[in-house]
């Protein structure tokens, strides 16, 4: 019995990760997810939408690698059909002492303080993700919510919904559940109700 409960549980999986990679909600998921998960991107804070299919990416990174690996995740994400690479490289700031051993301080403050930043947006950046998926579980596991059309969007802990919902119980139910999630700090809700 156990055995069967779990085959089921594992075809239901299956079912719902085919369903949502093939909706542009899923795919924005499903790049996020990636993108938290690789070692090279998850400390910047890049944003994803998805219309048709095509992923656009905006924000900024402080290395072109970092932008390269983002565009080639977005570009292997099943249903992608294409990827539109905004994201922006900072340039370097150059130390201005007139000392050498100035320049050497400074320098090693300013990676102190580039190591904490690349820290915290690395621990923003994996808590929206990890907030976005958790969000997005819930609205999948729930029958009154239409999980596959609603796109949830997670920066700095406020959560934002987007998509089209059948009624008004259902958008109050979506931002309900938002709401319970653990580390979300504020919902904003832009769902449209369907007429």
């Amino acid at each position: 019995m156990l055995q069967r409960f779990a085959v089921f549980v594992s075809a239901a999986g299956m079912i719902v990760t085919l369903a949502c990679a093939q909706s542009d909600p899923g795919i924005t998921t499903a790049v996020k997810s990636k993108l938290a998960a690789d070692d090279a991107v998850k400390a910047y804070q890049i944003d994803v939408d998805t219309k048709d299919r095509v992923v656009t990416l905006s924000g900024s990174v402080d290395r072109a690698t970092a932008k390269e690996q983002a565009v080639a995740i977005a570009r292997q994400t099943e249903g992608v059909r294409d990827v539109v690479d905004q994201i922006t490289v900072s340039p370097q700031a150059a130390a201005t002492s007139g000392d050498v051993g100035d320049d050497a301080r400074e320098a090693g403050r300013e990676a102190q303080d580039t190591a904490g930043d690349v820290a915290g947006r690395a621990g923003d950046a994996t808590t929206d993700a990890a907030i976005t998926s958790a969000v997005k579980t819930k609205f999948l596991a729930d029958t009154t919510v239409s999980g596959l059309k609603i796109d949830v969007d997670t920066k700095g802990g406020v959560v934002n919904l987007k998509g089209t919902v059948a009624t008004k119980a259902e958008a109050d139910r979506a931002v309900s559940l938002a709401r319970e999630t653990s580390g979300v700090k504020q919902v904003v809700n832009d769902l449209r109700v369907q007429r």
